[in-house]
């Protein structure tokens, strides 16, 4: 398995999670800065200009992002690595899978802006099955396909689990303020199209994906009708970066996305 240009940003079977030992929770490094945090010291690296997580927190940055909901969370990679790298908005991540969760809610407890959830999160509120990956982080709403299993065999579906489902809205109105600019970063395994369908785009600055180039789930949307749906909500396509590759034949399968309002009177670039 290859590591991610960004890390911890997406949870694709090709992405270990490894942006270095101080966006793991359990590492001695991470445990170290907890503690100086405590005496009120935030001890940071000195990232490459070049590094694609900090050329992503300094596009958050420049879109005033100030909170940042984090849907399909697993242990909290993204908001480790977004803070590694100086991101100081509010976090409020998402995560339905009990032990996931559970490594979550162990990473952000030092942290007073970084609440956690243990929910999916969907088109309708309710409840809904979830099918459990054999590596946890290709977990769905949505039926592995063929394409995925025989792309990364070790996460192939070995169960399920019902799950609590809310919506962006509903989140938002719990937890946003009247003057946030909100980031929504999805790492929902193929279900983005039914997150977006829960969400009033408008609400929004920026969106966060994982784009398909073919289905990999059940019913999921591939790159181009979602790339076309965000371009007509009012958003640009600001960065990307490669990501799940077959390693049979090298193609690519799923790259990471970021997408920022467009300003008001730019043409739509498709």
């Amino acid at each position: 398995m290859q590591p991610h240009p960004l890390g911890p940003v997406a949870r694709s079977p090709a992405d270990p999670c490894q942006a270095g030992a101080v966006d793991n929770p359990t590492s001695l490094a991470h445990r170290l800065r907890r503690l100086v945090r405590r005496a009120g010291v935030d001890v940071q690296r000195w990232p490459s200009p070049r590094d694609p997580a900090t050329a992503h927190v300094r596009l958050l940055r420049d879109a005033g992002v100030t909170l940042v909901l984090d849907v399909g969370a697993a242990g909290g990679g993204y908001a480790l690595t977004v803070r590694d790298r100086g991101h100081r908005g509010r976090i409020v991540s998402c995560e339905p899978l009990p032990d996931s969760y559970e490594r979550l809610r162990v990473a952000a407890a030092a942290d007073p802006d970084w609440e956690v959830r243990r929910t999916a999160v969907g088109a309708t509120p309710g409840r809904a099955t979830l099918h459990v990956a054999g590596n946890a982080d290709s977990s769905s709403l949505l039926p592995m396909l063929d394409t995925h299993t025989e792309a990364a065999p070790h996460t192939a579906t070995v169960g399920s689990v019902e799950v609590d489902v809310t919506t962006v809205d509903a989140l938002l109105d719990e937890v946003a303020r009247p003057t946030d600019a909100v980031l929504l970063k999805l790492d929902v395994q193929g279900a983005e199209a039914e997150v977006l369908d829960g969400a009033s785009l408008d609400r929004l600055v920026g969106i966060h994906l994982e784009h398909s180039l073919v289905e990999l789930y059940d019913g999921s949307v591939t790159f181009e009708p979602m790339h076309r749906r965000l371009l007509d909500a009012g958003f640009e396509l600001v960065d990307l970066s490669p990501g799940f590759r077959d390693p049979r034949s090298g193609r690519l399968l799923q790259f990471d996305a970021t997408y920022l309002r467009r300003p008001a009177g730019a043409d739509v670039d498709g």
